[in-house]
C-alpha cells in the first residue's frame, strides 16, 4: 500500500512525497480529491451532460448569468455585469463585464456570447434542448442573438417568463468559450469539438491542465479571475473507482476530499475527520402506471400516502444519504414546497381504502434498480404497504432495464428518481403536473405520460401560465400551488429529497456542493 500511495501522488502532483514511514500528506495549496470521474463522456460544455462533467464545466467556464459559490439559491452577474429585460418583445439585453478575459488572455467579447449559443446549436449534441427550447434554431441563431457594442441581446419565442429564460442561460450549455482559441483548433469542421473534449477555452476561477479520461483532472487556479483568484491554487482530481481506496487515501492523508464513500464508511469516519451533508436535487418517488385498472383509483393514490415509512427509513439505512421530502421541487430553490403532510399510517390508509371500496388485496410488481439504497427501499414498501393488503412484487432489474421499462409504459409501479435538467421549477413542473397529449404515440420524458396520468386540463394550463408568469412572486406562487396540487392527488408519491456527503481532512473549508452537479465549487477552498 505504501508503494501504491507513492506511485497516487507522484501521478497526481510531480511533486516530492513526504516519507513512506509516516502518514502522508497533500502539499500546501493543492486540493486533492479522490473521486469516481469514469461517467465523463465528453467536457465540452457543448455536449457534457454527465455528474463529473458538469463539475469540471462550472469550475473551468463561466455563463451570462450563474448561481455561485457564494449562494448557490441566488442567481447572480457573471460575464454579463447588467441586464435589462423587456417582456413585451421577448427580450433580455445584457451588458458584458469590463475587463474579463479568457485563460488564453484574449478578452471576453460579445461576439463570444453569439459564437458559443451558435455553436451548441449548430453541434447538435445531447444538451443543446436545453438552449433550443428558446426557440433557436441553426437558421434564426444570428437573429436571435444580435451584438451592438458591449451588449448582447437575446430573443426568446414562447410564452416564457424572463426568470425562466434567465435560468436557461445559468445552465451548463450556456458556458462562453473563447472563439479565437476554439476556432484556432477546428478540425473537419467539428468548431472545436475534439480539441475542447481535451482541453479548456474558458474564462472560470480554474483553468484545465491536465485531463485523462479515468484517470485525473488537474485546475490551475486562474489569478486574474473577475471575483479574483480562488484561495487554493491547483485542485486534483483522482479516480479511484472503489471507495474502500478512497477512505484509506483519506484517513492516511493521501488526499483532502473522499468523493464517493458509503453510508458506514461515512459513520465510521464522523468521530476521526469532517463530514458535510448537501441536499441534492434528485427527489425520490414511487408511482402507479393508470394502465394498470387496479391502479386507476385516486383512493390507492392517498392511501399509499400513508403507506410510506418515511421517517423509520431515514433514520435507518437511508441516515445520510436521503431526507423526507414530499413535493416535486427540492428544498433549497425559490418555489420549493416543503411541507410534510403524511406520515406513517396504515390504519388510515386502511380506513381511505374501505371507504372507497377498493377491492383489497392488490398484486403490483414493482420496478427497482437492483442496488442500494432503491432494494432497500422496495423491501421496506413491501413491507409496510402489505399491512393494508397491498402486495408488491419486487422486479430488481439494471438501471437501463428499469428506465426502457419505464419509458414504454409497461411496468405497473416505479420506483425511481428525478433531478431537474436545469435549476428552474419548470423543470420539474413539466415532469410531474403537465401532460397534454396521453396517447401511447406522444412520447414524453416526464413522469406523467410515463405513468399514463392524463393530466387534469386546469392543471396543464397551470403549468404554462407559471412558465409565462413575468412576476417572480407570483410565479413562485404558481409552484406552490401546483406542488400541493401533486403532492396531494397524482398517482405519484414522493417521498425523499437525495442528500450527499463528503468526508474530508479538518483542515480544508470553503467547500460548496451545492443540490447538482452544476454547483459544485472549489473557489472558496482553503487549507489551514
Amino acid at each position: 500500500m505504501k508503494l501504491f500511495r507513492a506511485a497516487l501522488l507522484a501521478t497526481a502532483i510531480a511533486l516530492p512525497l513526504a516519507p513512506v514511514a509516516g502518514i502522508a500528506a497533500t502539499p500546501p495549496g493543492v486540493l486533492v480529491v479522490a473521486q469516481n470521474i469514469d461517467d465523463i463522456v465528453a467536457i465540452d460544455p457543448a455536449q457534457a451532460y454527465e455528474f463529473s462533467s458538469g463539475e469540471l464545466v462550472t469550475n473551468v467556464y463561466d455563463r451570462l448569468v450563474q448561481y455561485d459559490a457564494e449562494d448557490t439559491t441566488v442567481l447572480a452577474p457573471g460575464l454579463a455585469s447588467e441586464w435589462e429585460v423587456d417582456d413585451e418583445n421577448k427580450s433580455i439585453t445584457f451588458t458584458i463585464r469590463e475587463g474579463a478575459t479568457f485563460h488564453s488572455g484574449n478578452p471576453v467579447r460579445p461576439e463570444d456570447v453569439l459564437f458559443s449559443f451558435k455553436r451548441v446549436v449548430a453541434l447538435d449534441l445531447t444538451p443543446a434542448f436545453i438552449l433550443t427550447q428558446l426557440g433557436w434554431t441553426a437558421d434564426n441563431i444570428e437573429e436571435m442573438i444580435t451584438v451592438e457594442g458591449n451588449t448582447v441581446t437575446v430573443r426568446y419565442e414562447g410564452d416564457f417568463s424572463s426568470a425562466f429564460v434567465l435560468n436557461v442561460l445559468a445552465s451548463r450549455p450556456a458556458s462562453i468559450v473563447d472563439e479565437v482559441t476554439v476556432m484556432a483548433n477546428e478540425v473537419d469542421g467539428d468548431m472545436g469539438n475534439a480539441w475542447l473534449n481535451a482541453n479548456s477555452a474558458g474564462s472560470g476561477p480554474f483553468s484545465l491542465q491536465a485531463y485523462r479520461p479515468a484517470e485525473i483532472i488537474r485546475l490551475q487556479s486562474n489569478p486574474d479571475y473577475f471575483k479574483g483568484s480562488p484561495e487554493i491554487e491547483s485542485v486534483i482530481i483522482r479516480h479511484v473507482a472503489e471507495a474502500a481506496t478512497q477512505q484509506l487515501l483519506l484517513e492516511t492523508g493521501d488526499v483532502d476530499l473522499a468523493r464517493n464513500l458509503t453510508p458506514d464508511q461515512i459513520a465510521a469516519l464522523e468521530d476521526t475527520l469532517k463530514v458535510e451533508t448537501f441536499p441534492q436535487a434528485a427527489v425520490h418517488f414511487l408511482s402507479f402506471n393508470q394502465k394498470v385498472e387496479e391502479l386507476t383509483d385516486e383512493a390507492v393514490w392517498e392511501a399509499a400516502r400513508y403507506l410510506v415509512d418515511y421517517e423509520g427509513m431515514v433514520d435507518s439505512f437511508l441516515a445520510g444519504q436521503m431526507e423526507v421530502h414530499q413535493a416535486f421541487w427540492p428544498e433549497g430553490f425559490p418555489g420549493a414546497l416543503n411541507d410534510e403532510p403524511y406520515s406513517y399510517d396504515p390504519d388510515q390508509a386502511m380506513e381511505i381504502l374501505e371507504e372507497a371500496g377498493v377491492e383489497i388485496p392488490i398484486t403490483v410488481s414493482l420496478d427497482v434498480i437492483n442496488s442500494s439504497p432503491f432494494t432497500d427501499i422496495a423491501q421496506s414498501l413491501q413491507a409496510t404497504f402489505a399491512e393494508a393488503g397491498i402486495e408488491f412484487e419486487i422486479v430488481p432489474g439494471t438501471a437501463a432495464q428499469v428506465i426502457t421499462k419505464y419509458r414504454e409504459r409497461s411496468h405497473e409501479a416505479m420506483l425511481l428518481y428525478w433531478g431537474p435538467d436545469f435549476m428552474d421549477p419548470h423543470s420539474n413542473a413539466k415532469a410531474f403536473a403537465y401532460n397534454s397529449d396521453n396517447s401511447d404515440e406522444a412520447y414524453a420524458a416526464t413522469t406523467t405520460w410515463r405513468n399514463a396520468w392524463a393530466v387534469p386540463e386546469e392543471m396543464n394550463a397551470e403549468t404554462m401560465a407559471a412558465l409565462a408568469e413575468a412576476d417572480p412572486e407570483a410565479r413562485n406562487e404558481l409552484y406552490l400551488d401546483l406542488q400541493r396540487k401533486v403532492q396531494e392527488n397524482s398517482p405519484i408519491v414522493i417521498m425523499f429529497q437525495a442528500a450527499y456527503q463528503v468526508a474530508m481532512a479538518e483542515n480544508v473549508e470553503g467547500y460548496v456542493n451545492g443540490a447538482t452537479s452544476d454547483f459544485v465549487y472549489y473557489r472558496l477552498v482553503t487549507k489551514d
